[in-house]
């Protein structure tokens, strides 16, 4: 089974892999090295019941994933307690194309909204999903501060910034529980961000762990194991986000998680 970490402060014991679900809901303007069809439920529940009894509770989704928050709304029905669901604000996906809108009221309407489309009373993480302007997001419009004032009311249990930009997570981190940003075998720069967390105490998820697949294409040494070694090692790190709908790969991403807790 997998390990848990704390999810910094908060109370929160998350997987050290999340199930990232974009490919449940959306197939357009996606990063990934092959095209895919996007699971039925039937496939959708079979991939999330193989999470589940290997140990996954951290499922993570967002507005801008298609429908994958309405699917996930039918597929967690009576098994919600199992999950720590993670959603976002900000970034909107409609008609094949992005749109970002970070106003507290709009804040506030996308919780609402996530809330109704998953079937809760309570989303245990929201995230700002940034567009790259981190540093502005959080000074000019508020959006930490409804996503506080949300928590005050008890729609969300933690809440911080999918961010893109060292100064943007280290603010990030500062003003809220949590952080999610990039790290894989070509990418650290956003490692005093992981750092800073660990000192404060804050929750850190990984996102682009594996390069959005294109990491599995290296030839050579495994290079899920190596990148699982690397980010694994580092006390810091909550848990990294796997956006597979491959019940094969899911099941080898979570041996290999597994074994690099244990190997020296």
């Amino acid at each position: 089974m997998l390990p848990r970490r704390p999810f910094g402060n908060t109370g929160i014991d998350v997987s050290i892999l999340g199930l990232g679900t974009v490919k449940l809901g959306r197939d357009q303007g996606v990063k990934y090295p092959n095209d895919f069809a996007i699971p039925d439920d039937q496939q959708a529940a079979q991939l999330i019941n193989m999470a589940r009894e290997h140990g996954i509770n951290l499922i993570d989704t967002a507005p801008a994933y298609g429908t994958s928050e309405t699917r996930l709304g039918q597929l967690l029905k009576g098994q919600r307690e199992a999950w720590v669901i993670c959603s976002k604000v900000g970034e909107e996906f409609e008609e094949g194309k992005s749109f970002f809108d970070f106003t507290p009221e709009h804040t506030r309407f996308s919780v609402e909204r996530s809330l109704k489309r998953l079937g809760t009373e309570m989303i245990d993480i929201v995230l700002v999903h940034s567009d790259g302007n981190d540093e502005a997001i959080i000074r000019d419009y508020g959006t930490l501060d409804m996503l506080a004032q949300l928590k005050t009311e008890g729609k969300i249990r933690a809440f911080g910034m999918s961010t893109k930009t060292v100064e943007g997570g280290l603010l990030a981190a500062e003003k809220s529980d949590a952080v999610m940003v990039t790290w894989n075998l070509q990418y650290d720069r956003e490692l005093p961000v992981v750092d800073y967390c660990l000192a404060q105490h804050k929750g850190v998820l990984i996102k682009k762990a594996l390069a959005s697949g294109h990491a599995t294409l290296t030839i050579g040494e495994d290079p899920v194991q190596k990148t699982f070694q690397m980010i694994f090692q580092h006390p810091g790190v909550s848990s990294a986000i796997i956006g597979t709908i491959n019940p094969s790969h899911l099941r080898d991403n979570i041996d290999k998680a597994i074994q690099s807790t244990v190997s020296k």
